[in-house]
């Protein structure tokens, strides 16, 4: 009974959306959304992070935050705490609440897909931010350029190398799409220093402890290395204390995201760089976006936001 009641309703919504509601023409680089958003009047929006254990994500939601208080814009957050099982149970809930936008930080690209078209269905436009969902319908990516991040951090590391040395590559979670961008712009950069080796390359899920955990086993297998290019801020301080556990000395570590932890390690110089991000502009953007998709207005399918190369020297700006 249960089933067929929510088939009659994803077949009512469906009726609805396709009565007058989003259209994107096909490779249209921008998108109109004339959403189920009420013209006037408190706009709901909807936020699911993948956590909020990683400072990145604290800021991108502070961020949105700031932007719901300027507008009339009220915004439910919910945390999937790194769990795409959880995060798809949040994002049906935010369905159910019918909010008139959904912003998705997804915990796994393609794990996301489902939740996606679940919303779709219900006729509720989705805007993905930092991370992208492999299918669906999106109204509008915000992102870095991660690809070119890794890039940055790549060129980096081969200048301080001289273009020679085994240099270790920390991975995000497997199947997001930030870090296989930042890992294929990362690699296709290092590969023109034929003097450098990548001689470990394993995931560390993000995550600070885990980014510890595998850098001491790369340490035990070899204590030859140069530099480290986490896929995040927070593998990298982890790599870090490995680093300074094993009594090792002149290792340069690049991380990404430049979170207040990081920028201070790299100001102190214990840290040689980070590709710094702009998660709070992100969560800005991001809820500005949706406001504008809920009234109906024209967005960009492709929100980039600007990157730059943390070093000691440029650190104390921050």
């Amino acid at each position: 009974m249960k089933k067929m009641i929510k088939l009659a309703s994803i077949s009512l919504i469906t009726a609805l959306t396709l009565a007058g509601c989003s259209t994107t023409a096909p490779g249209s680089e921008a998108t109109t959304s004339a959403s189920t958003a009420p013209q006037s009047g408190t706009i709901k929006i909807g936020l699911a992070v993948s956590t909020q254990s990683n400072p990145f994500f604290v800021t991108l939601k502070e961020g949105a935050e700031k932007a719901a208080l300027d507008g009339d814009v009220q915004l439910i957050t919910v945390d999937a705490q790194d769990d795409a099982a959880k995060q798809a149970s949040s994002i049906e809930d935010l369905i159910q609440q019918k909010v008139n936008v959904i912003i998705i930080n997804p915990t796994d690209s393609a794990a996301v897909v489902p939740a996606v078209e679940s919303a779709n269905a219900a006729g509720i436009p989705v805007i993905t931010v930092d991370r992208m969902a492999d299918g669906g319908t999106i109204a509008s990516h915000i992102a870095s350029d991660n690809k070119a991040g890794g890039v940055l951090a790549a060129k980096f590391i081969a200048e301080q190398l001289g273009g020679n040395g085994k240099v270790v590559e920390l991975e995000g979670i497997p199947g997001s799409s930030a870090a296989r961008e930042r890992g294929e712009g990362f690699n296709e950069e290092i590969a023109k220093s034929s003097g450098i080796e990548i001689s470990a390359k394993q995931p560390a899920d993000f995550d600070r402890a885990k980014g510890l955990t595998v850098m001491e086993n790369i340490l035990q297998a070899s204590k030859d290395i140069k530099a480290v290019f986490a896929h995040n801020d927070e593998m990298a301080l982890g790599a870090l204390k490995a680093i300074e556990a094993a009594g090792l000395k002149n290792i340069i570590v690049v991380g990404f995201d430049a979170t207040d932890d990081a920028v201070k390690e790299v100001f102190a110089g214990t840290m040689s760089a980070t590709v710094a991000q702009k998660p709070d502009m992100m969560g800005v953007l991001a809820v500005q976006t949706a406001v504008k998709i809920a009234k109906g207005e024209t967005v960009e399918k492709s929100i980039p936001v600007e990157l730059e190369l943390v070093t000691k020297d440029s650190a104390s700006a921050k």
